[in-house]
């Protein structure tokens, strides 16, 4: 099972930091809110990830290039120039395969999805999320309920504050995808898809303006092909300053609810 992680915004609200680097690196504690998600899936057994880059997505590469010397403590002995000059202490155990794919500076989230398909469709069934957001989402319970309601795409239905995509939902199948509605009620996009293969080429094209969460998405639930998954328990995207605080409160207390590893 692979995970697409969506890595190419620009993080317009919260400026401060992702002016520097992509929204996915800003830090909660000492690690970007990139590898929480990771760490999140890979609770679950999914250790396979697909990052799909954009806006300076060669700190992202940079990143995981460069792992363990991000990741642990190092000694260099400058003295030497072969392989043995770098020591780690504490060599990594995160037995993730990561691929980093450049889907262009400015395509949106369908067309990064869409040129991403080559790394994904080797399995009938991937999830896809967002790079900016953690929850407790139980990644076991979710993929379950995709396979049992035997439909094309999942999407996670949440209650944060009404400033995404609203979710008509009657008997848990999705009937209208609205993205940013000017008032909402009742559940949002949260992320945390479930997809089947087919998705990526009956729903998705090449159009470097293509927004997952538009014409893909209202096309599924016209269709009848998306169904929600109801998750009640936490769910906080880092959006704004004031969320990058929060969260980064949260951890530091030791009371943050999407640490499940």
């Amino acid at each position: 099972m692979k995970a697409a992680i969506l890595c190419g915004g620009r993080g317009t609200r919260i400026r401060e930091v992702s002016d520097l680097i992509p929204k996915p690196m800003v830090q909660i504690g000492d690690k970007p809110i990139l590898w929480h998600i990771m760490k999140s899936y890979a609770a679950f057994g999914i250790h396979e990830f697909v990052l799909l880059l954009g806006y300076k997505g060669d700190v992202i590469r940079e990143f995981f290039l460069n792992f363990a010397a991000h990741t642990t403590d190092v000694t260099i002995d400058l003295s030497r120039t072969d392989a043995g000059r770098l020591t780690f202490h504490g060599v990594p155990s995160e037995p993730w395969k990561v691929t980093l794919v450049d889907t262009g500076e400015h395509a949106m989230t369908g067309a990064r999805l869409r040129r991403a398909r080559h790394f994904l469709d080797d399995s009938d069934t991937f999830c896809a999320t967002y790079g900016d957001g953690v929850g407790d989402i139980d990644m076991a319970a979710l993929l379950a309920f995709h396979r049992a309601h035997g439909k094309l795409a999942t999407v996670t239905g949440v209650l944060p504050p009404g400033r995404f995509g609203e979710l008509s939902v009657q008997d848990g199948e999705v009937h209208k995808f609205s993205e940013k509605p000017q008032v909402t009620s009742g559940r949002i996009n949260g992320g945390f898809f479930v997809f089947q293969r087919e998705v990526l080429e009956r729903f998705l094209d090449d159009r470097e303006d293509l927004i997952l969460e538009r014409e893909p998405m209202e096309q599924l639930a016209a269709a009848r092909e998306l169904q929600m998954y109801r998750h009640d328990g936490f769910w906080q995207p880092m959006d704004t300053p004031r969320e990058f605080q929060l969260l980064n409160e949260l951890w530091a207390s030791g009371r943050a609810p999407w640490k499940v590893w």
